[in-house]
């Protein structure tokens, strides 16, 4: 078990002497990557940083910030290398994280914007000014979304440097590198986003044409995990993990017989066993069964070593070669199933093998062949995977060595696992290096012509996708992912801002409470009509929706979204839902304040005890909704509100109010001209009379 001894700093101490007692505590009795962790070279924690469906070694070189893509780079500057190696090695023993790049950049960071303020790398004279700079580089070097990650790891650090007292004036820093929006629905970029994290239309058709006419051996398998892939939103770590027996057979209520696969989810949640949808359990089945069949030598492989860890694996054929101390290239060349004897050779002298000439003929000690195959049995075997315990002769997806290599023999005596890696390149993500995909054997292309590129997580984002414009609840989408938390739901919704009109257009009568359904039933027009009118546009808020009609006016409520007639809610949206009985506790706290204000006569209590009073009244009322078991899923839920305060309503009247003071004082100034005409009249009369 690793040893894990927590810091304590001395307040009595400088903060240079608590940090040399930290690197101390670090270097000399921390066990976290090994007891044996050479100090001053790049150190290897693959066994503490599993990734899962990966392979390959997780190094961690200490170049610098402007080096830490060339190899070798200059390394991170003296003394505060010897920090960076302390904080990794504490941080991972206290805080393990299987992404260290993200860490490990943030000390570079800090160590490049030390040098440049002090001409020196000295962590405990940073301060704000040192980490605004820090953040600046890590800004400028990566894409935002990477950069938001980076820099909430340097915000650790901060607060781990003045936690533990090992700067000399403490202070408190914010991150000022806020998370990326990019959960916009319209624009330019909302669209590039969409068409980066969906398949194409055309990459959806090809796997479904490639997985009828898959003969191959690798285009079966890599068809038949897309297979599995479309049946359900799943990570393809989690596809990759499948046991051999992975299938389940229940009985429903109905008689029928429910299909499902057992998952072990990767992210926190429970193992369970997803069920398949009707209309993709023949797929999966099929999928499944071709998969087992392809898989079946390489399971049998594993068992034999299993069985026999230090013995070499022979087919029954070639089981005689065991009783030879000599093997000619041609035995070789039968045990590892390569095509010819020039290749046998090629082989042994990549592995360093040494050949005894005998009659003219080179020769090799089977035991020498032996060892050089057991060594490429995994690192881990048997196991294939550490935190679910399956073995590799249990796994559905263990395939024989060189499986997937077109221009490399398939070993008939060893096995390996499927990599995530592997199927995105056979899925295009190696195109531009010249290797072909699934898609450019098939001659599939996109309709401009273009290549089909994919990756496997893309099926991901268009099953969630799909499950949203259904109208499926938040919960139902978490649990049918493999969530633990539902608040992830919003990465992978990638509906259209049209997509959402629809979907609010084509709500039913009887799942519309509120002034909606009531104009519905009295409107003179079809309903579709009146919703295309009633709904020309939406956007998300905070709670709901709005469906206000930019074109027309700009919002008149501030942001009150709550008192506002055109806001509408979902019932179902458990994201949602819960900021509004937020809203609600919120709404009743202000409400006490502007009770008490009023009763110590505070100027305007009275206007805002009123307003108040009016928003928990109609919180009360949409909570009581959202919680009633009678109101059907996915209702929608608009308010009334006879008291609403409205800009353009007021203006409106008060041009009303005008127009009848005008029409007044004109039909006043109208009867006083016809007055003074009647009585000029009389008096010209008058005064013709008296000439006369």
């Amino acid at each position: 078990m690793t040893k894990i001894i927590q810091f304590v700093p001395q307040a009595q101490l400088t903060a240079a002497e608590n940090l040399n007692g930290f690197i101390d505590l670090c270097r000399n009795r921390l066990e976290v990557f090994g007891k044996d962790l050479n100090w001053d070279e790049s150190w290897d924690i693959t066994p503490w940083c599993e990734l899962k469906g990966r392979r390959g070694r997780v190094p961690l070189a200490w170049t610098n910030h402007d080096t830490s893509k060339i190899k070798p780079g200059a390394i991170m500057e003296k003394p505060f290398i010897d920090f960076a190696k302390s904080y990794m090695r504490y941080q991972h023993a206290f805080r393990p994280t299987k992404v260290v790049g993200f860490r490990l950049s943030a000390l570079r960071a800090l160590d490049r914007a030390l040098v440049l303020q002090h001409g020196k790398a000295e962590v405990e004279t940073s301060d704000p000014a040192i980490f605004n700079l820090a953040a600046q580089l890590i800004n400028d070097k990566f894409e935002k979304t990477t950069a938001y990650r980076i820099a909430l790891q340097l915000n650790m650090i901060a607060q781990f440097l003045n936690a533990n007292n090992l700067v000399a004036v403490g202070f408190n820093w914010k991150n000022p590198i806020g998370r990326p929006n990019d959960r916009n629905r319209v624009g330019k970029k909302a669209d590039k986003r969409r068409a980066e994290l969906l398949p194409s239309q055309a990459a959806l058709d090809a796997l479904a044409k490639a997985f009828h006419l898959a003969i191959e051996p690798r285009d079966v398998v890599l068809t038949s995990i897309m297979a599995l892939l479309c049946s359900a939103p799943d990570r393809i770590n989690e596809v990759l993990r499948l046991p051999v027996d992975c299938e389940v057979f229940q009985k429903k209520k109905n008689g029928k017989e429910a299909y499902g696969l057992r998952w072990w989810p990767s992210k926190g949640a429970e193992p369970m066993v997803k069920w398949v949808v009707d209309s993709m359990v023949e797929v999966v089945k099929e999928a499944v069964s071709k998969i087992r069949e392809q898989t079946d030598p390489a399971r049998k492989i594993a068992a034999w070593y299993e069985q026999h860890p230090d013995k070499l694996y022979l087919i029954e054929t070639n089981e005689y070669l065991r009783q030879q101390v000599f093997l000619s290239t041609s035995d070789i060349k039968g045990i590892i199933g390569l095509s010819s004897a020039d290749g046998a050779y090629e082989w042994a002298r990549h592995n360093e093998l040494i050949a005894t000439r005998m009659n003219g003929k080179g020769y090799y000690l089977f035991t020498d062949v032996e060892n050089a195959i057991l060594s490429m049995l995994p690192k881990n075997f048997p196991i294939m995977d550490n935190e679910s315990g399956i073995k590799y002769k249990d796994a559905l997806l263990v395939t024989q060595l060189n499986f997937f290599q077109s221009r490399k023999a398939t070993y008939s005596c060893m096995f390996q696992d499927i990599t995530v890696d592997l199927v995105n390149d056979e899925l295009g993500s190696r195109l531009q290096h010249g290797r072909e995909s699934l898609f450019s054997r098939f001659d599939f292309t996109e309709p401009d012509g273009s290549p089909i590129k994919i990756t496997s997580h893309q099926l991901r984002h268009w099953l969630n996708t799909i499950a949203q414009r259904g109208g499926l609840s938040q919960l139902d989408i978490a649990k049918w992912s493999g969530r633990k938390d539902i608040h992830q739901n919003a990465n992978y919704d990638h509906m259209t801002a049209y997509e959402l009109i629809e979907k609010v257009r084509s709500i039913d009568d009887g799942s519309m409470f509120g002034p909606l359904a009531e104009f519905i039933a009295k409107s003179p027009i079809p309903r579709d009509e009146f919703l295309s009118l009633k709904f020309p546009t939406v956007h998300t808020t905070e709670i709901g929706f709005c469906i206000h009609d930019w074109t027309m006016i700009p919002c008149q409520k501030h942001r009150d979204c709550m008192n506002c007639t055109e806001n509408v809610c979902i019932k179902g949206d458990t994201k949602k839902t819960a900021r509004i009985k937020q809203c609600l506790r919120d709404a009743e706290e202000q409400l006490k304040r502007a009770e008490s204000a009023k009763q110590e006569d505070y100027a305007g209590a009275d206007r805002w005890l009123a307003h108040h009073q009016l928003t928990v009244e109609r919180l009360r009322g949409l909570v009581s909704i959202m919680e009633n078991p009678k109101v059907p899923i996915g209702s929608i839920i608009q308010l009334s509100n006879d008291k609403e305060f409205s800009l353009i309503g007021m203006a409106i009247e008060d041009r009303c109010q005008k127009k009848d003071a005008d029409a007044k004082l004109l039909n006043r100034i109208r009867s006083i001209t016809n007055n003074n005409k009647f009585a000029l009249s009389r008096s010209t009369l008058s005064d013709k009379r008296d000439k006369k």
